[in-house]
């Protein structure tokens, strides 16, 4: 597995992990975070991923994963059973993401949470001018294949932490070319050129 081509997001994910640390990643696709982190970080890395295929692909790698939702499985792990808890680009096809976030935070002293940003200016030009959902880079469903129930901004996800009184310790956002925002958070205007934010969360 080559780690020239992975997605920046990723890396970006691995350096908000300390080293040996205890990790699940939900959602797991075909392990390369996982051994990412298991060769790099020399993390006790363990993945959750619905898809068999997935599954499969990890365990060929000799990767510790098991098929699994996260909108039901995470009820059979125990509390504080792990170092961080991750969700990469997941959350939005999830049933109850409040829940699956309460969960991750129950088995998870930190979790780690990236979604692309529905209020992406491109996507509100879509909606504004064309009448149509958005097909971007970040979200490439049309809207009668898309796998997304949920689809949220970053002002949404921020107010959902509030909401469930959770610590937003760092927030990462990515523009369309899947580089650091450079524009000052304190204008506001993240949720506006953000393409894809990653949250690094804790409980209060």
């Amino acid at each position: 597995m080559s780690y020239n081509s992975q997605r920046f997001d990723l890396l970006l994910l691995a350096d908000m992990i300390a080293e040996n640390s205890r990790v699940l990643d939900i959602g797991c696709g075909d392990g390369t975070l996982l051994k990412l982190l298991s060769e790099n970080k020399n993390a006790d890395a363990r993945g959750l991923e619905l898809n068999q295929a997935g599954v499969n692909a990890c365990v060929a790698e000799g990767l510790s994963v098991m098929q699994g939702n996260a909108d039901t499985d995470l009820a059979f792990y125990p509390d504080d059973a792990f170092d961080y808890v991750i969700l990469s680009k997941t959350i939005q096809a999830t049933k109850r993401p409040d829940l699956v976030l309460k969960e991750m935070l129950r088995i998870g002293k930190h979790a780690i949470v990236s979604f692309p940003n529905f209020g992406q200016w491109r996507v509100i030009t879509s909606l504004a001018f064309k009448s149509q959902m958005p097909v971007t880079k970040n979200l490439d469903y049309t809207w009668y294949e898309t796998p997304n129930v949920h689809f949220c901004t970053i002002k949404d996800f921020n107010n959902l932490c509030g909401e469930l009184d959770i610590k937003v310790v760092d927030t990462t956002i990515l523009n369309e070319q899947n580089q650091k925002l450079k524009i000052p958070s304190w204008l506001g205007l993240d949720n506006l050129f953000g393409h894809q934010a990653i949250f690094l969360l804790t409980k209060n």
